[in-house]
């Protein structure tokens, strides 16, 4: 019997282009195992870097009060707009065309809203509400995708989670016609409005959010993203004063908060799994926005750390800033630990760990009140934070089983 030819007529060949390269979102539940993050979410997330530094810039040059109210709210759009992206491809992507091009859509789309992330609190927030609803509306449109191919059990969910996309888009597009302080407090309301939506859509179902390795590997990712800020910041500083001894000294002790956040995270809360609850996988979800949000804020102000180097004491907003963004980062990392199953597996590390992160956010916001030199205020944050860890270290050293307390290779 002879093999059947291939249609290779104008029709067929549509058709197989369709059937092998424009293929329809996996549906909740396809789940692949053992996936490993893709070069293109790799590059997704590489644009990130670029919208994130525009908003810790603006920080950075003008650390006040009121402008790390306006960085808070600006980034925790930018944050919700990565996990409408990432959780669509991590859950529903595929090696295919289709899934590129909508992927590389946002990713112009990002570009576009990093030209006016610096100023969106002012001068641009009009043009930034317009590209961010644009890009809500293909994540939306992306969503309802997975919705047609979903079975009727998880068609509630997305259901659910498309009306909340609906009210985001109109919410954020009518923002755009707002003079600056109504827009700022219209995206408050979002983001308060969201997070809220994202918990009680989540925790009332009995549908899991299918967190994997792959997810976790994403969101460790993101954090190294946005530790870069503190790279740049302490890069920034250095290259705005006259180069001395003490600058230098200044500027590596603030870039060794960043070594120490980075420690501090993926010893106690990354490469690990939440518990397989709604609640623990909200929860760790959303304990990544302060975390992260407290990392590029370090970031923001390592420029003024360092400008100020000399002074006899950290400028009060600079010391706050810092000194409550290392407190936030403490205070999110035990969030994400208590989600987590290894919490439950090595207690006798984690609740411990918990009530010493307690005290290590009271001390860190004492030192902060009393805004101390900048190299002083930077030293005393890096030994809190290694005082915590050498803490669990100990408690891990007297282990009978060590290994325990290890990440599942």
């Amino acid at each position: 019997m002879s093999t059947p030819q291939p249609d290779t007529s104008p029709q067929g060949m549509l058709t197989r282009l369709r059937t092998r390269f424009w293929l329809p979102p996996r549906a909740h539940g396809d789940v692949i195992e053992d996936r490993s993050v893709s070069f293109l979410e790799l590059f997704y997330d590489l644009v990130y870097v670029v919208v994130i530094a525009q908003a810790t810039h603006t920080l950075a040059d003008d650390p006040t009060w009121q402008t790390g109210g306006q960085f808070v709210i600006i980034f925790s759009l930018i944050w919700i707009a990565w996990l409408n992206g990432t959780l669509y491809y991590d859950l529903h992507g595929r090696e295919d065309g289709r899934t590129r091009v909508f992927v590389f859509v946002q990713m112009g789309l990002l570009a576009l809203l990093a030209v006016f992330t610096g100023h969106a609190a002012d001068e641009t927030g009009s043009e930034f509400a317009i590209v961010y609803t644009l890009f809500l509306a293909v994540v939306a449109y992306l969503w309802w995708t997975v919705r047609r191919v979903d079975s009727e059990e998880y068609n509630r969910l997305t259901g659910q989670y498309l009306a909340a996309n609906g009210v985001a888009i109109v919410v954020m597009g009518t923002s755009a016609f707002l003079d600056d302080q109504a827009r700022m407090t219209v995206w408050t309301v979002f983001v308060v409005g969201y997070l809220i939506a994202s918990i009680g859509i989540n925790t009332r179902s009995e549908i899991l959010a299918d967190i994997t390795d792959s997810t976790v590997e994403r969101f460790g990712l993101f954090t190294i993203i946005v530790l870069g800020e503190v790279v740049v910041g302490v890069v920034d500083g250095l290259s705005e004063v006259e180069i001395d001894a003490l600058a230098i000294v200044t500027a590596l002790l603030g870039l060794s908060i960043g070594f120490a956040l980075w420690w501090t995270y993926f010893d106690f809360a990354g490469r690990r799994l939440p518990r397989r609850t709604s609640l623990s996988q909200v929860q760790w979800i959303l304990g990544h926005l302060p975390f992260t949000m407290a990392i590029a804020v370090v970031g923001g102000s390592m420029v003024s750390l360092i400008e100020h180097a000399h002074d006899a004491s950290t400028p009060q907003t600079t010391s706050w800033l810092l000194a409550g963004a290392v407190a936030l980062g403490l205070l999110a990392t035990i969030v994400i630990m208590t989600s987590l199953a290894d919490y439950d597996r090595v207690g006798e590390i984690y609740g411990p760990l918990t009530v010493a992160m307690l005290g290590a956010i009271v001390l860190t916001l004492a030192i902060g009140a009393i805004s101390p030199a900048p190299w002083l205020l930077a030293l005393s944050l890096v030994v809190i934070l290694s005082a915590v860890w050498i803490f669990a270290a100990d408690r891990w050293l007297r282990m009978d089983d060590p290994e325990k307390a290890l990440p599942p290779a």
